[in-house]
């Protein structure tokens, strides 16, 4: 059974997606099979990951709202190792749409349960809200990894969402745990950027990741290309960033392979 990891934060702009896509393209090149289930209607995760409108049968929407199999909706991407659940701007109506549906909640882990035994990860990139196609991915995972900008404003989001994981745990998936924060959109020539992460160390008990994601502008040309990071430009710093995180993930999860990693640093900043 694959690890099922959602990726969320209530707050918009802090880099859920560009994460997502990452982190799966990154746990795919070290030998996992790995899915993304983009869960956002604006289907950014999809088309990053280069799989575009005339490659798609159907979307994340057919299988909640319509139950329609989501082996015949999943499709290869060129990363490897690497599959996608597209969405499509047909999920804006699905919170409605299911609103009066019994057991709504548990839509997205009908869904997994279904193809769970194929994956090692399933990576789920949430919403910047709490609706029901969030509640929805917290009810299928069995942890939320919380990507937190070095701003001091992003703490207000993540204390947010850590509420809405206490009443999801307490309702509706009592295993849900916090798979750990992630800083992201880190500028080293700022000093309000260290103080910020000094900060949520103070404050926040939950585990912090090691690796920072660094803000670098080749970060925002891959999606551009539909590809991830670690495909664009291994030797690039942000594909550092991004597979010292996958190894942080994996280590984490127990993978033997993962004990003796020794994280990347010499690499390009741009």
């Amino acid at each position: 059974m694959g690890k099922v990891i959602a990726i969320a934060n209530q707050k918009g702009g802090v880099g859920k997606t560009t994460i997502a896509i990452n982190l799966a393209a990154c746990l795919g090149v070290l030998d996992k099979n790995v899915l993304i289930i983009d869960s956002d209607p604006q289907a950014n995760a999809t088309s990053g990951l280069g799989v575009y409108s005339d490659r798609i049968v159907g979307s994340l929407y057919d299988c909640l709202v319509e139950e329609v199999d989501p082996n015949t909706i999943i499709l290869a991407t060129n990363s490897p190792n690497l599959d996608i659940l597209p969405s499509s701007i047909d999920l804006v109506g699905a919170e409605v749409e299911l609103v009066d549906i019994e057991e709504r909640e548990f839509r997205m882990k009908k869904l997994i349960n279904k193809i769970n035994k194929k994956y090692d990860f399933i990576i789920i990139d949430c919403l910047p809200s709490l609706g029901l196609i969030t509640i929805n991915a917290l009810t299928a995972a069995d942890s939320v990894l919380v990507p937190v900008q070095c701003e001091f404003f992003s703490l207000e989001g993540y204390g947010k969402l850590k509420n809405t994981v206490n009443l999801v745990q307490s309702s509706l998936n009592p295993n849900l745990t916090i798979e750990g924060i992630v800083m992201s959109m880190y500028d080293k020539r700022l000093r309000m950027a260290n103080m910020v992460i000094e900060e949520i160390k103070d404050i926040v008990s939950d585990k912090i990741f090691d690796t920072i994601i660094h803000r670098n502008s080749k970060i925002g040309e891959a999606p551009s290309l539909g590809q991830p990071m670690i495909i664009y430009d291994a030797a690039n710093k942000g594909s550092a960033n991004f597979l010292n995180l996958a190894m942080e993930v994996l280590k984490q999860n127990s993978d033997e392979n993962a004990a003796t990693y020794t994280p990347q640093t010499n690499l390009n900043d741009e």
